[in-house]
C-alpha cells in the first residue's frame, strides 16, 4: 500500500521538525481570554467573534499559503514517539484551559450586560473551544491507559456528549464507511439532514451497545461503571457547580454552547466519510478498514491544530496509534482544503455539492453502486451523470 511521501527517510536522521509547533493546538482555548481582553478594552461585541473568526478563517488563509506536509515518520521512529510523553502531555494541557476558558465565558455571561451580537459570540466561541475539545477527547478515548480514557469524558462533559466515548470507539469504528452507521455521511445527503440522523442515531447506538454489554453478563446497566451514565454525570455535577457559581442565568448559554460545541463534532463526521462506502465480500460481510474509506487532509496548520484528525484514514486503519506517528498514504481520497475550510462548505449544502459530489463520483469510477449514497438521491445523482459524464472521469483528489 503506498504511503505518503517521507516513508524511506533514515530513522538515524529523522527529526520530528514540528515538533516545536504542536503547542498551536493549546491556542484554540486561550483565544476566548484574548477575546476577553479586546472586550474589556473596546467594549466592542467584535471581540467575541474572535475565536470563530481565526478558527474559520485565519487558519483556512494560513493553511492555503503554508499549503501541505505529507512527510510520514519511518515505522523504526513509531515505538519512541509513541513514548514520548511531550506529545501525550499537549493533549492533556489542552483540558485545564478548556475548561478555564468555559468559566470565563459563564462570568461574562452572568454579568448580563452583552448586546445579542455579542451573546452571540460568546455562545460561537465557547461552543468552538469545547467542540475541538471532543477532538482531544477523541485522542484520548483510544488509548489503552485509563488515565487517558477518563480524561477523555473530562473533555467531552462540557458538550454534554458523553455517548461519543461509547459510540465513536465502539459503533462507528465497526461500522464506518456502511449504511448502518448514523456518523457516515451518504452521497447527496446535506449536513442538516445528516445532523438529526446522526444525533439520535448516535446516541440510540451508544445506549444499545453499553447496555448490551452489561447485559450480555447477566448485569443492570444501571451502575456507575456504565461508561454513558458516568460520562453524562460528569456533565450533570460540571453544570451544577456553574449554575451554583453563577446562577440560573447560565444554564441556557450552557446549553447553547454544548449544541454548537456538539454540532461542530457532527460537520466534521460529515466531511470524514462522505459517500465513502465498503464493499461486501463473498461471504456478504464489510471489507476491513482501510485507506480508501476516509477522506483525509495534510493541510500543515489545521493538522496541527487538531492532533492530526485530518490523517484519518491511518486513524482508521490503526485506532491505536497516537497523533504524531499517523502516515498519509496516496491511496486516500484527500480534500479540496483543510478540515477548518471544509466544515464551513459543508454549512452551505449546494456548495458542499459542487465540491464534493464529482470527487466522490470520480473516486469509485464513475460507479454510483460502489458509493453509500443517500437514497433519496440517487435518482437526481444518475440523471446528473447521464447529462455531464465527464465528471465522472478521474480520482478524487
Amino acid at each position: 500500500m503506498a504511503i505518503g511521501t517521507d516513508a524511506t527517510v533514515s530513522p538515524g536522521t529523522w527529526r520530528d521538525l514540528r515538533k516545536p509547533l504542536w503547542p498551536l493546538a493549546l491556542l484554540v482555548p486561550v483565544l476566548p481570554f484574548l477575546g476577553w481582553l479586546g472586550w474589556r478594552a473596546t467594549g466592542g461585541a467584535w471581540a467575541w467573534w474572535l475565536t470563530p473568526a481565526v478558527v474559520f478563517g485565519l487558519i483556512p488563509a494560513i493553511d492555503l499559503l503554508i499549503g501541505d506536509d505529507r512527510h510520514n515518520p519511518p515505522e523504526e521512529e513509531v515505538p519512541r514517539l509513541q513514548a514520548d510523553g511531550y506529545y501525550r502531555w499537549l493533549t492533556y494541557l489542552y483540558l485545564p484551559a478548556q475548561y478555564a476558558a468555559l468559566v470565563l465565558c459563564c462570568a461574562v455571561w452572568a454579568r448580563g450586560d452583552l448586546s445579542w451580537v455579542g451573546a452571540a459570540g460568546l455562545v460561537a466561541t465557547v461552543g468552538v473551544v469545547n467542540g475541538i475539545a471532543i477532538n482531544t477527547a477523541h485522542e484520548l478515548g483510544h488509548k489503552r491507559e485509563t488515565a487517558e480514557r477518563w480524561l477523555s469524558k473530562v473533555a467531552l462533559a462540557p458538550t454534554a456528549y458523553g455517548h461519543f466515548y461509547v459510540e465513536h470507539n465502539r459503533g462507528h469504528h465497526t461500522r464506518v464507511a456502511t449504511p448502518e452507521d448514523p456518523a457516515s455521511s451518504r452521497l447527496g445527503e446535506s449536513f442538516w439532514a445528516f445532523w438529526p440522523r446522526t444525533v439520535w442515531g448516535s446516541l440510540r447506538s451508544a445506549w444499545r451497545l453499553e447496555t448490551g454489554r452489561f447485559r450480555l453478563r447477566g448485569r443492570s446497566p444501571w451502575t456507575h461503571r456504565n461508561d454513558i451514565l458516568n460520562a453524562w454525570a460528569m456533565t450533570v455535577v460540571l453544570f451544577g457547580v456553574l449554575v451554583i457559581a453563577f446562577g440560573p442565568v447560565v444554564l441556557p448559554f450552557l446549553l447553547l454552547q454544548a449544541v454548537v460545541g456538539f454540532s461542530l463534532l457532527e460537520v466534521v463526521n460529515y466531511l470524514e466519510h462522505y459517500g465513502l462506502a465498503r464493499q461486501r465480500n463473498a461471504a456478504g460481510r464489510y471489507e476491513k478498514v482501510d485507506p480508501r474509506h476516509s477522506w483525509n487532509s495534510d493541510r500543515t496548520v489545521t493538522n496541527v491544530f487538531l492532533f492530526q484528525l485530518q490523517r484519518h484514514s491511518d486513524h482508521h486503519a490503526n485506532p491505536l496509534r497516537r497523533y504524531q506517528t499517523l502516515r498519509s498514504f496516496d491511496v486516500s481520497p484527500r480534500l479540496p482544503a483543510g478540515y477548518a475550510t471544509m466544515v464551513v462548505v459543508a454549512l452551505v449544502p449546494p456548495l458542499w455539492r459542487r465540491v464534493m459530489d464529482h470527487r466522490v463520483i470520480a473516486h469509485y469510477g464513475g460507479d454510483l453502486d460502489l458509493a453509500n449514497v443517500h437514497p433519496s438521491a440517487l435518482r437526481r445523482l444518475r440523471e446528473r451523470q447521464r447529462r455531464r459524464p465527464a465528471a465522472t472521469q478521474g480520482y478524487a483528489r
